[in-house]
């Protein structure tokens, strides 16, 4: 039996839909795709010409993405999220609190290397962006409560060292080892390991 013509319409009404948005979500991947490339080699701001460059999409299709930045933050927030919270929420193998922390320590540089330029990039955007701004915030609050829980009681008693240790273990500590003093990332974490030891010994 033959459809009707306005069956026919609506079917490929439906079916031109589904490719425009089909279109429009492998723009946005590769979009997204190209943005993490450019910041990997160095280029935390890419501009919008740019992005069209190393995602193969014209000037236009970009254009039309970008606008929604925040949705792509978050994007890109959610897969770097997907591949660092396994290695921190790792249980411990010790039960000490100094081993603990010391395992702490090798958790933070594994993660803050592999997010690094990825990092920076969204610290240097996120004034203006309220999700960037949020999403800071929060990883903040995160690290913060994740050293507490590792260290014992008397540590509340001193606030200083407490708020000591938190920047020593901090993802701008380490930022600022690895692109402003030029460490590797094998020193930084060895600094950033011989810092919180130094810090542990005034309790």
């Amino acid at each position: 039996m033959n459809k009707s013509p306005a069956l026919s319409n609506d079917a490929d009404d439906h079916a031109k839909r589904d490719g425009r948005r089909l279109r429009s979500v492998r723009s946005r991947e590769q979009i997204a795709k190209a943005l993490i490339n450019l910041v990997q080699a160095g280029n935390f701001m890419p501009r919008s010409h740019e992005l069209a460059t190393a995602s193969g999409l014209s000037l236009r299709t970009v254009f039309r993405h970008i606008e929604d930045m925040e949705s792509l933050y978050r994007d890109l927030a959610e897969q770097i999220e997907a591949d660092v919270m396994p290695i921190l929420l790792r249980p411990y193998e010790s039960h000490d609190w100094k081993d603990q922390l010391n395992e702490a320590i090798t958790k933070r540089a594994e993660v803050y290397e592999r997010i690094l330029p990825i990092k920076v990039s969204a610290d240097v955007r996120r004034f203006r962006s309220e999700f960037l701004m949020e999403n800071y915030r929060r990883g903040v609050n995160f690290e913060r409560a994740q050293i507490k829980a590792v260290l014992p009681a008397q540590f509340e008693a001193d606030p200083d060292l407490l708020e000591a240790l938190d920047l020593a273990t901090s993802f701008e500590n380490w930022r600022r080892m690895r692109y402003d003093q030029n460490l590797t990332p094998d020193m930084a974490e060895r600094v950033m390991r011989r810092m919180v030891q130094k810090l542990v010994e005034l309790l």
